[in-house]
C-alpha cells in the first residue's frame, strides 16, 4: 500500500477530532472523502503531510505509513511534503510569474539549471492541462489567470515536485461548472501517475472521479470501499442516509 493509516486518533487539546481511523490507498487510486462539514475530512488529509504539526494543541496517536515507513518517525518533514503534495480549496498562486510559480519548489530543492527548469515547468504544465493556454505568457503574473487556470497552476506547482501522492481539499468548490469539469478530467489523467486523495462535498464528483470512497461522520470513518459499492450498496445505514440526502 502507498498509504496505510492504522488506529489513528487526533486531539485538539481535550477535544477528539478523529477517532480510530483505519484507511489505506494503493498506487494510482483516487480516494474521495465525503461527509458533512466539520466531520474531519480536511483534518484527516492534513495529517498525511503533517500540516497539523503547526497547531500547538494537536496530538496524534496511531500509525501513518507511507510505503511502510511511519511519517511520524525519523522521516524528514520537508521530504514528506515533497512526496505528498497539497492543493487547497481556494487557488493560492504565489505573487510571481506563471513560470516562477511552477519552478519555485524545484529551485528551493537546489535545481539551478535553467534548461532543466524550463523542461520541468513545461512538463508540469502539460500534465496539469494548462500548457497550451499559458505557453506564450509564462512571464505574466499568475494572478492574471482565471480561477480555474489558477487552480490548475497550483496542481502544476505540486506536480513539479514529482510527488507520489496529491492531496486535494475541495479543489473545485470555488470554481464554475466548466472549470470544475476540467479539473475532474485532469484527475482522471493524473491518477495514471499519482495516487490522489480528494475531499469533496459534491456526491456526483466523488462518484465520477474516484475509485474508492470514504464516508466520514463526527470524526469517525464510517465506511470505506470501492466507490461503486459505497454508492449502490452501502453497508452502514448512516452512509445510505447521507448519500440519499436524508441529512448533511
Amino acid at each position: 500500500m502507498k498509504v496505510a493509516v492504522k488506529e489513528l486518533d487526533l486531539y485538539y487539546g481535550d477535544f477528539q477530532a478523529l477517532s480510530k481511523i483505519n484507511f489505506s490507498l494503493a498506487k494510482n487510486e483516487v480516494a474521495a472523502l465525503i461527509g458533512p462539514s466539520g466531520c474531519g475530512k480536511s483534518t484527516f488529509i492534513r495529517i498525511l503531510n503533517r500540516m497539523n504539526d503547526l497547531i500547538p494543541s494537536c496530538r496524534i496517536t496511531g500509525d501513518v505509513l507511507l510505503d511502510g515507513e511511519n511519517i511520524f518517525g525519523s522521516m524528514d518533514v520537508a521530504d514528506l511534503r515533497r512526496r505528498v503534495g497539497m492543493v487547497f480549496q481556494k487557488p493560492n498562486p504565489f505573487n510571481m510569474s506563471i513560470f516562477d510559480n511552477v519552478a519555485y519548489g524545484p529551485r528551493m530543492q537546489g535545481m539551478r539549471d535553467r534548461r532543466k527548469l524550463a523542461e520541468l515547468v513545461e512538463i508540469s504544465l502539460k500534465k496539469a492541462a494548462l500548457w497550451n493556454e499559458v505557453k506564450d505568457r509564462l512571464k505574466k503574473q499568475a494572478q492574471a489567470l482565471s480561477g480555474g487556470q489558477q487552480q490548475r497552476l497550483c496542481i502544476a506547482r505540486s506536480i513539479a515536485m514529482e510527488p507520489e501522492i496529491i492531496l486535494m481539499d475541495e479543489p473545485t468548490s470555488a470554481l464554475d461548472p466548466i472549470a470544475t469539469g476540467r479539473i475532474e478530467e485532469l484527475i482522471g489523467e493524473l491518477k495514471k501517475e499519482f495516487s490522489i486523495i480528494l475531499v469533496t462535498h459534491a456526491m456526483h464528483q466523488a462518484s465520477r472521479v474516484s475509485t474508492k470512497t470514504a464516508f466520514f461522520l463526527l470524526g469517525e470513518l464510517i465506511e470505506y470501499g470501492n466507490t461503486r459499492d459505497i454508492f449502490t450498496n452501502p453497508k452502514d445505514k448512516r452512509t445510505e442516509d447521507y448519500i440519499s440526502g436524508r441529512f448533511g
